[in-house]
């Protein structure tokens, strides 16, 4: 497979940016429904698939939200255009006959709930962070949140399907008025070993 070039590279990486302000330019529900399409299709541990993903788009959601959100998202938040809860599915090993069905991969999590818990938050991660590259993939910006009450995000929006909250994602048009510089990263030999 041939690497991809420098303005793929400079897109998805280099040059993106945390957004914190919005434009009012929309995102359809049919760009929602390909951001999904694309996230899909990153790897998860026996093709758990384990994220889940709500995306908030009408007032009256994003006024659900408001209560669990911290003072320093708030704003932000209500501006995006669409704001996703990232969350997983503890029971997520329920749907593994039909997604990895070449085995009984089930029975290494149904009766284990501490590896289910921590193979569902895993890889309900990775599912966000893929939503973060086909975000930038599609020629949208995004800022990730943690500032907000998980307990009441849960109880809101997620106790009906069992699901549990990870973090928050504005998705929109970013409005660069609102960009900070961009922060150090560690170089190679500060976060990494050659064994």
């Amino acid at each position: 497979m041939p690497a991809i070039n420098d303005v793929a590279l400079d897109q998805l990486f280099r040059n993106a940016r945390t957004h914190n302000a919005w434009t009012d330019e929309p995102v359809s529900d049919d760009t929602l429904r390909e951001l999904y399409d694309l996230l899909k299709q990153g790897p998860t541990s026996a093709n758990n698939s384990a994220g889940r993903f709500l995306f908030l788009r009408t007032r009256e959601a994003k006024e659900r939200l408001r209560p669990a959100l911290s003072a320093g998202n708030t704003e932000k938040t209500m501006a995006a255009p669409v704001t996703v809860i990232v969350a997983y599915d503890p029971k997520f090993y329920d749907h593994l006959p039909r997604l990895f069905p070449h085995t009984d991969a089930r029975s290494w999590y149904a009766e284990n709930e501490e590896l289910a818990e921590a193979t569902a938050f895993r890889n309900g991660t990775l599912q966000g962070a893929y939503l973060i590259m086909a975000v930038r993939a599609l020629g949208l910006d995004c800022g990730g949140m943690s500032g907000f009450d998980n307990a009441k995000v849960d109880k809101e929006f997620l106790a009906d399907r069992g699901w549990k909250s990870n973090f928050l994602l504005n998705i929109g048009h970013g409005d660069p008025a609102g960009v900070r510089p961009k922060g150090p990263r560690f170089a190679f030999d500060e976060a990494c070993l050659l064994l």
